[in-house]
């Protein structure tokens, strides 16, 4: 298994710690196996650990139905005179896991750490139970320096390319890198995504509809999208369907993690706005295994891996509004903030002054970058920086 060193730290600050860790990501980015690391990394500390083991994928576990399964289970395997290590994988397919955790977290002698694959069940339950006493962690696929690693790869163009075409999901590095292997299982995944997290949990019956919406969203990774302009477009295709419904479908995307929102930030009214989202996707690997990879989308792709760059990196990501021209991306974090415009290449004049003629119009002192795939570039332009993509993937912000 390689190691996270990031994540392995992010959870190392509060192990030992009377505050419940929680993992909390798409399904395959890795979750199950961080959680088996740190069992190992407590077994090395503490040789004389009580660790407690729950996998709700594991049939082993089937009967852990509801939270007094729950703790009639760990309870019979606690030991009084010692702290208890209690790992929970996947924990939102047991009913009211919620009342389970704050029943053991009032107890001093119990060191949890959960993961869980939807964003809405685990902040809404936990904010409402154990407000303050726990950590949300979101662990995501790969970043480009991580694909490096574990694919044991250098980073050239050619390494990029693989990268952006196949995603980041871990198990990847177990396959051979080519079409028809990697995208046969990544389809797998998104049936597993769509089918365990969102149509199973919410009790879809529209499936034909859900999987048009993200084949729909596949092509217009990067747009703005409104439900108005999906139900448009349902109705060329003689569906017909409301916003409401669309609405609610989008939020279970998100909330599996498969999707993630850029809503709209006006840069000089300084608010945000509540219409004409952007969606991308927590992996591209999936997006092309279920909408195709074509060279015409290259410009959106590289949008949507920039987007996923910043996020692995932490920042709080809208999309620019200026007058009637866009920023692709203010992202934010502790008080900083940092302008990205992402473009396919900068050819010539003309298209130099438009990418970085909207940065300039923004009259503050926040770094402010231009990322394309132009590997002879110009260091910056009038103070804007100009960053090769690769480049770019293997710089921390």
């Amino acid at each position: 298994m390689r190691n996270r060193p990031v994540y392995i730290e992010s959870v190392r600050r509060y192990m030992y710690q009377n505050i419940i860790k929680v993992l909390v990501g798409q399904r395959r980015v890795g979750k199950s196996t961080l959680l088996l690391q740190i069992m190992e990394l407590i077994k090395t500390e503490k040789t004389d650990a009580n660790i407690i083991y729950i996998n709700k994928e594991d049939l082993t576990f089937e009967s852990l139905q509801t939270y007094n399964d729950l703790v009639a289970f760990a309870e019979d395997k606690m030991k009084i005179d010692q702290t208890n290590f209690l790992f929970i994988d996947e924990i939102q397919d047991i009913v009211d896991f919620e009342k389970a955790l704050r029943h053991f977290q009032i107890k001093s002698n119990w060191d949890i750490y959960i993961t869980g694959s939807n964003a809405k069940l685990l902040s809404g339950e936990l904010a409402t139970y154990l407000s303050g006493r726990y950590i949300e962690i979101k662990i995501f696929t790969l970043s480009y320096t991580e694909f490096l690693d574990f694919h044991s790869l250098i980073d050239n163009n050619t390494s990029l390319q693989k990268y952006i075409r196949y995603g980041g999901l871990p198990f990847l590095m177990n396959l051979k890198l080519e079409d028809n292997i990697v995208f046969d299982y990544l389809k797998n995944i998104y049936a597993a995504i769509l089918y365990k997290d969102i149509i199973a949990r919410h009790n879809i019956r529209n499936v034909g509809f859900l999987d048009k919406l993200t084949l729909y969203l596949a092509d217009n990774t990067g747009n703005i999208v409104s439900a108005k302009n999906i139900n448009d477009f349902l109705k060329s295709q003689k569906i017909n369907i409301s916003h409401n419904v669309i609405l609610d479908y989008l939020n279970f995307l998100c909330e599996a993690f498969f999707l993630f929102k850029a809503k709209r930030n006006d840069i000089k009214g300084k608010k945000i706005l509540e219409f004409g989202e952007k969606y991308y996707f927590e992996d591209l690997g999936i997006r092309h295994a279920i909408g195709g990879y074509k060279n015409d989308d290259i410009s959106k792709i590289i949008e949507n891996v920039v987007f996923l760059h910043l996020l692995i990196n932490g920042y709080n990501i809208t999309v620019g509004k200026l007058y009637n021209m866009e920023i692709d991306f203010v992202a934010e974090k502790a008080g900083q903030r940092l302008y990205v415009q992402v473009a396919l290449t900068i050819p010539d004049q003309k298209t130099r002054e438009r990418e970085f003629g909207n940065l300039l119009l923004i009259k503050d002192n926040f770094r402010k970058i231009v990322v394309s795939m132009d590997e002879i570039q110009v260091n910056s332009y009038e103070g804007i920086e100009h960053i090769y993509l690769r480049k770019f993937l293997i710089e921390s912000f």
